[in-house]
């Protein structure tokens, strides 16, 4: 198997039609913290007033003297109870589900996203995917049903369940597209059904896979920015490709599946397979271009798992690993990227995480 330059087995793999078996795959993605929300916060009740506060008729008292003439008013209506301030529910972002289904139920019920029939309970939250739903697991097109069930019941509700486009979900697309298309892959001649198998494309996926499901996956954005967090899929600054703007991105990445030409398909699948860039030497810088060209404080993401930026290799058969159990979110580069992929892919976790982190 032909693999580029600069990649190590960790990469994501690209099957050539002159080279392809299927050997025991190194996968490319290896093998609960609540916060306050700002307009949550009220002050205490017997919190004395600010200085230069002018009370209003209502603050007044009332002096009933007897000889006053009494004149009979209509009593005021009672005053509504103090409301919280209007604004956006917390925020929470999800890693790589890659078709762990009863993970992925699990792990929202944890938090209180969805009770315990798998409905929608948390009113105004804010969920993001941070893609790659189908691929290695058994179950991606039940965990891309349960996403956009999810999407209809947040929006009901007044808050949102949204979602990013990862990698597989360009492969999945490629494979049910153009099949045994050859493409230039820039290492010899491939397909995206051979890349598809690869790297964990289920028979049963694809079998399920109908046409409101391509359509979903092929109008996820790729990039995002909410309170300040810059969420993409991959850890890489080939985003930086495709415009200098978020709208730019997620247009030019629209438009390219709408045009449905294999090459530029593979172009853009290949390039949201790069990992790496904000891990070695160099990674926050990396992470501040994505920042200054468009926006946001720290980069969120998913696709390399973190036990692989921990620089720890873990097993696909689900044998024990000798690295460090992942419970959580791993901050990097300076603290300015977040990284969400637990690994469940190899006997990880699959992360559904509160914003901002309480660390």
């Amino acid at each position: 198997m032909t693999q580029g330059a600069g990649q190590g087995p960790e990469a994501e793999r690209t099957a050539t039609l002159r080279d392809f078996r299927v050997p025991a795959y190194v996968h490319e993605t290896g093998p609960y913290i609540r916060s306050v929300h700002p307009g949550d916060v009220v002050p205490p009740a017997d919190e004395a007033y600010p200085e230069g506060y002018t009370p209003t008729q209502r603050d007044l008292p009332v002096i009933n003297r007897g000889d006053t003439l009494q004149v009979p008013v209509e009593p005021a209506p009672a005053a509504p109870a103090p409301q919280p301030a209007a604004g956006p529910g917390p925020l929470y972002v999800v890693g790589d589900v890659h078709g762990y289904l009863d993970e992925l139920v699990a792990a929202l019920q944890e938090q209180g996203l969805i009770d315990a029939s798998g409905q929608w309970c948390a009113g105004t939250t804010r969920l993001w995917f941070l893609g790659d739903f189908t691929d290695r697991g058994p179950d991606g097109i039940g965990v891309i049903d349960l996403v956009m069930r999810l999407s209809a019941e947040a929006a009901a509700a007044g808050g949102y369940c949204k979602a990013l486009m990862g990698n597989h979900e360009l492969l999945l697309l490629g494979a049910k597209r153009f099949g045994d298309t050859p493409v230039n892959s820039g290492a010899g001649t491939a397909t995206f059904q051979a890349a598809w198998l690869l790297n964990g494309g289920q028979k049963t996926d694809m079998d399920r896979l109908q046409d409101h499901h391509l359509q979903w996956m092929a109008r996820l954005d790729a990039v995002e920015e909410v309170d300040g967090y810059l969420l993409v899929h991959s850890d890489t600054t080939a985003y930086l490709d495709y415009g200098d703007s978020i709208e730019a991105v997620n247009d030019t990445v629209r438009e390219t599946l709408t045009r449905n030409d294999a090459d530029e398909v593979w172009d853009l699948f290949r390039k949201f397979t790069k990992r790496f860039s904000f891990r070695d030497e160099g990674g926050a810088d990396a992470v501040r271009s994505l920042l200054d060209t468009y926006g946001g404080t720290r980069v969120v993401h998913g696709h390399s798992p973190i036990p692989y930026l921990l620089g720890e290799v873990g097993s696909e058969d689900g044998e024990e690993s000798t690295g460090p159990v992942v419970e959580g979110p791993h901050v990097y580069a300076d603290g300015l990227a977040i990284a969400m992929d637990g690994g469940v892919t190899m006997a990880g976790k699959l992360l559904v995480q509160q914003l901002p982190l309480n660390t």
